[in-house]
């Protein structure tokens, strides 16, 4: 099992993790293009040195979504821990800002089951579109949507996970769309993510 105890969460080769955080007091934690593309490239850089894989993402204005696999040894925690203790610095510098921007350390939860795994990965992409920030997902640039979809030729993405669990783009650009007309998804999703929709 993935726990050792209910409240702490054990690291563990080839599982899939759910990686959230919001702003302190629900404010900006991104304020311009170039904070978005800080955050991707440090994200590309710490993956990469920790084996770990990047299946979906999305850095939205007051929150930020990461689902990693952790294909080594190295804790999927270390992608987070420093992408996001570098951007703070960078940020509190650039903004001339002091005290805490995040609401605590980053919130992981370990994805249990495949139906998770699936609905939760739409759950992710559609997060501009549910806050009001675009109509289609593929509008917005700061997630791998349109990676997924093959619109955009980014690294920051595992194709075979695409291929092996929704055959292709189209199947899955049609999976988000039926979560966008319906906004259903199963009970275990949305315990796993009502801490973030409060």
């Amino acid at each position: 099992m993935p726990y050792a105890r209910k409240d702490l969460l054990v690291w563990q080769k080839g599982m899939y993790y759910h990686i959230y955080n919001r702003g302190a007091h629900q404010t900006a934690i991104f304020r311009e293009a170039a904070n978005y593309l800080y955050v991707i490239e440090k994200i590309q850089k710490y993956r990469k040195a920790s084996g770990i894989a990047v299946v979906a993402y999305c850095l939205l204005p007051t929150h930020y979504h990461l689902m990693l696999r952790q294909d080594g040894d190295k804790p999927a925690s270390d992608v987070p821990q420093f992408t996001f203790n570098s951007y703070s610095k960078a940020y509190n510098l650039m903004y001339s800002h002091s005290g805490t921007l995040f609401e605590g350390r980053f919130r992981a939860k370990v994805i249990q089951s495949k139906s998770h795994l699936l609905h939760l990965c739409r759950y992710i992409h559609a997060n501009p579109v549910k806050d009001g920030l675009v109509a289609d997902p593929a509008d917005w640039p700061y997630s791998n949507y349109l990676d997924w979809i093959g619109e955009r030729r980014g690294t920051l993405v595992d194709h075979d996970f695409i291929q092996n669990q929704f055959g292709g783009a189209g199947e899955y650009r049609r999976f988000v769309q039926e979560y966008l007309q319906s906004r259903l998804l199963p009970d275990e999703v949305w315990k796993s993510i009502e801490e973030v929709e409060r």
